[in-house]
């Protein structure tokens, strides 16, 4: 008997050794709640699943940048500097360092559709992880799990992270540079070389990657991160400026070294910087994609505005390529034509990609705010709300008043500092629910969420009309739940679900049916089809077996030349061949000029040249842009041969 209960007290033992070492790597350190982890690892792996769904039908989503990216799993060159065509004629008008990762991506898994967007999806669920990671450390794993839910179910941010823009590679290094500053402040060194700089210097190089992808756009949430390390960090105030300079020093040597590189490379040597007027990158950071879309007053050859050649192809952006099922969106304009102002962010359907949660995340920062009001200098919970907010309000304003080549999907940057505030708020006044005034404020961020969400589906009526009444019925419930917080004490975890669930219900079923439309065009469109989308590609984005043969059996430099990115764009991805973009974006670029497209002709560098026939015959009139004289260079000397609705002129004879 003895021995029999010695081997079973062994027998647990042994079991109890195995479960302390595998139960943290479950549940984590036992300081944590046990289900922080787990609802972690779930809340990823539904993220990826969702973000992961049917990428491989899902087409070329944006042809523009796509054939930029199939250009560098040609070229180094042209990875190194976007390339347009792998011939090195002239890049896009973004910086290389999104297409880099999908080139690169392309390169090991061979160019497709799923390896292409793949990276992008990934960078999403990493985006879900960093934001929990950095919410988590200042308002708890409650908070920093509910900002991961509301990132990953936001429309805008499930759409761009199934797309091959910039925007994914953006909203991931500016979450982790927000990461990075929470480090930095949590730091207790207030020398200026401590943990605290090393941690802004990490933020400083990722705001440098964010600039290499989006230009000056990464900088709209700098003014956010540097006021929580103004006000939160450590150390005297000369201290914190110090620390904060040398981050600015970090991010200049993250972003420079290319800016350099390019303006540092022979011209002759490189492709023309699309976007620019004077083949500077430099330029194109300030002008076209930075202080210029922001007044308006910039003039970039490749500003989508301009007014495009006449014999030019649709813009790239009004492109849609095929290559999966379901119904293809998107289109050039988008939202371009939205007047600035106040409200640009609440108008039509801009407001369903991203604002779900605005008032909710508006009133959880005026009503933190004034919570916190009396607490020390560097209380966390502050700090936080000091940081979103900074983030949330500069990047709305910018958004709101910038005067050209505004699109609805940039309010994805919006995202992360809404899932944030929403977030901190709403954990905060839970924890204050035995207070009147804390749960008359979750009831009001209830009920506003409900109210605005009823106006947003309202603008799709026939879509789920029973959704919004269900959910306006959810809010009140789950108000009503809240303010009677001594009736329903005992069912605090059933109020809580009641609550969080009729404020993502909502956006949730919208992320759903945006990821299962399948997207293209530069002007992507969240939820679902509306009778105001442009539908459909242009004629450019249509397939000619016979034009495609022809192009795929020249051996020039350039298969053939056209006016414009879109057609080039679109069968280059078709045929693999390179093929010149005549003025870049629209057409307007002054590359190349006339005298160099002559060399190309007289060298036999460029097989055909093509024109896209007008429905409209060409009424506009365009007679002093290079690509124009090119064009009418090209009729005056060459016979054309008609194809589909292409007139072709053979160059190499």
């Amino acid at each position: 008997m003895t021995a029999a209960i010695s081997v079973a007290e062994e027998e647990i033992s042994v079991e109890a050794v195995r479960r302390s070492r595998w139960e943290p790597l479950i549940f984590g350190p036992p300081d944590r709640p046990r289900w922080e982890r787990p609802g972690l690892l779930a809340l990823l792996i539904v993220t990826a699943v969702v973000y992961l769904w049917g990428l491989g039908g899902a087409g070329w989503t944006n042809p523009y940048y796509a054939a930029a990216v199939q250009s560098g799993t040609q070229s180094w060159k042209a990875l190194l500097f976007a390339s347009l065509d792998p011939q090195n004629a002239i890049t896009v008008d973004k910086p290389p360092a999104a297409m880099w990762v999908m080139a690169l991506s392309g390169r090991v898994f061979g160019f497709n559709s799923w390896s292409m967007l793949a990276p992008e999806a990934l960078m999403g669920v990493a985006a879900v992880g960093l934001l929990f990671a950095t919410v988590r450390r200042w308002a708890g794993p409650a908070a920093g799990l509910l900002a991961g839910t509301v990132l990953a179910v936001t429309p805008v941010a499930a759409m761009m992270f199934r797309y091959d823009n910039p925007d994914a590679l953006l909203t991931l290094v500016l979450v982790g540079a927000a990461y990075c500053t929470v480090r930095a402040v949590d730091e207790p060194g207030a020398r200026w070389w401590s943990a605290g700089t090393g941690w802004l210097v990490g933020a400083g190089l990722l705001m440098g990657l964010g600039f290499l992808t989006k230009m000056m756009q990464a900088f709209l949430v700098l003014p956010g991160l540097a006021l929580v390390v103004l006000v939160a960090g450590a150390g005297g105030i000369l201290s914190r400026i110090t620390k904060l300079a040398t981050a600015g020093a970090a991010l200049v040597v993250s972003a420079g070294w290319y800016v350099a590189l390019v303006e540092l490379w022979p011209a002759d040597s490189r492709p023309f910087i699309g976007g620019s007027t004077s083949n500077s990158l430099w330029e194109l950071a300030v002008d076209y994609n930075g202080l210029g879309r922001v007044f308006g007053n910039h003039g970039g050859g490749g500003h989508p505005a301009a007014t495009p050649h006449p014999m030019a192809a649709p813009p790239a952006d009004a492109v849609v390529a095929s290559g999966g099922g379901g119904q293809m969106r998107g289109g050039f304009g988008g939202f371009g034509d939205s007047h600035p102002g106040v409200t640009r962010l609440f108008h039509g359907e801009l407001a369903t990609e991203f604002s779900w949660l605005l008032p909710a995340a508006l009133i959880a920062l005026v009503a933190g705010l004034w919570f916190t009001r009396r607490v020390a200098r560097t209380d966390r919970v502050r700090a936080g709300l000091l940081l979103w907010g900074g983030w949330l309000l500069v990047t709305a304003a910018v958004l709101s008043f910038m005067s050209r080549s505004f699109h609805s999907y940039y309010s994805v940057m919006l995202a992360p500092a809404i899932a944030a505030l929403v977030a901190i708020g709403a954990t905060q006044l839970w924890q204050r629910r035995d207070q009147l005034a804390a749960r008359i404020v979750l009831a009001l961020m209830l009920v506003g969420t409900g109210a605005w969400t009823f106006a947003l589906l309202n603008r799709t009526p026939d879509w789920l009309p029973w959704l919004r009444w269900s959910i306006v019925v959810l809010a009140l419930a789950a108000a009503v739940m809240v303010l009677g917080r001594t009736k329903f004490r005992r069912y605090g975890l059933v109020i809580a679900g009641v609550a969080v669930f009729s404020a993502l219900i909502g956006p949730t079923v919208y992320t759903l049916e945006t990821v299962a439309q399948t997207q293209a065009g530069g002007s992507p469109i969240a939820g679902p089809p509306r009778s105001s989308d442009e539908q459909g590609g242009r004629d450019g984005g249509s397939a000619d077996p016979q034009l495609d043969g022809l192009i795929t059996g020249a051996n020039n430099r350039w298969a053939a030349a056209a006016v414009g990115a879109s057609q080039v764009s679109a069968i280059e991805l078709r045929t693999g061949a390179s093929l010149l973009a005549v003025g870049g974006f629209s057409g307007r670029d002054e590359s190349p000029t006339l005298e160099q497209f002559q060399s190309y002709v007289a060298d036999h560098q460029v097989g055909y040249y093509l024109v896209q026939q007008r429905k409209d015959g060409g009424r506009r009139s365009d007679t002093e842009s290079t690509s124009a004289q090119i064009t009418a260079w090209v009729k005056a000397n060459f016979p054309a041969t008609t194809m589909g609705n292409m007139e072709v002129y053979r160059l190499d004879t």
